[in-house]
């Protein structure tokens, strides 16, 4: 068993570079976060998807106050969350990647009132922004869901994992 080295003091050398390390210990899930604005796709990819209420039913993102992305897509009516499945890695980096190619072959749909979702995701939810809220170098931002689909429960599919900087898969039960 590896333990930590030395005494744990509170005043701990806290640069953004160590806490960033630490807090990849964390797995966590990614989503895409997106919506049709102006007539094209606009989105992003989130490893801070949270569930937060069931009444109502709310869930959260935590998205950098330097994000260019963000102030288009709060403009949206409705925003579409979908939960990306481990084969999703490049759908991800593309995410990630310039803005006027995120969506370039990437399979999704557009509902009525411009949530964009992506076609295979493991689930998927219509969301309007319920509240915003400052948070040091990023902005919670909770979304209220309107609607949700997902695959079926036996399915043989499983969520993309963000570990360590890079992308994990969890073991198929």
């Amino acid at each position: 068993m590896t333990t930590l080295a030395g005494s744990f003091a509170t005043n701990q050398d806290l640069d953004p570079d160590r806490l960033r390390q630490a807090f990849g210990f964390f797995p966590s899930g990614v989503v895409a976060v997106a919506a049709e604005i102006d007539g094209r796709p606009v989105g992003l990819a989130a490893s801070s998807f949270t569930s937060v209420s069931l009444d109502p039913p709310l869930v959260s993102v935590n998205l950098a106050v330097t994000s260019k992305t963000w102030p288009d897509l709060k403009r949206a009516p409705h925003l579409g969350v979908t939960i990306l499945a481990d084969h999703h890695a490049p759908v991800c980096r593309q995410l990630a990647g310039p803005v006027e190619s995120r969506f370039d072959g990437v399979a999704h749909s557009v509902t009525d009132d411009g949530a964009l979702l992506l076609d295979d995701g493991l689930a998927r939810f219509d969301c309007t922004v319920y509240r915003e809220v400052e948070a040091g170098d990023h902005v919670l931002v909770l979304l209220e869901l309107h609607a949700v689909d997902h695959v079926e429960q036996g399915a043989a599919l499983a969520p993309l994992v963000f570990h360590r900087s890079g992308f994990s898969r969890l073991g198929r039960g």
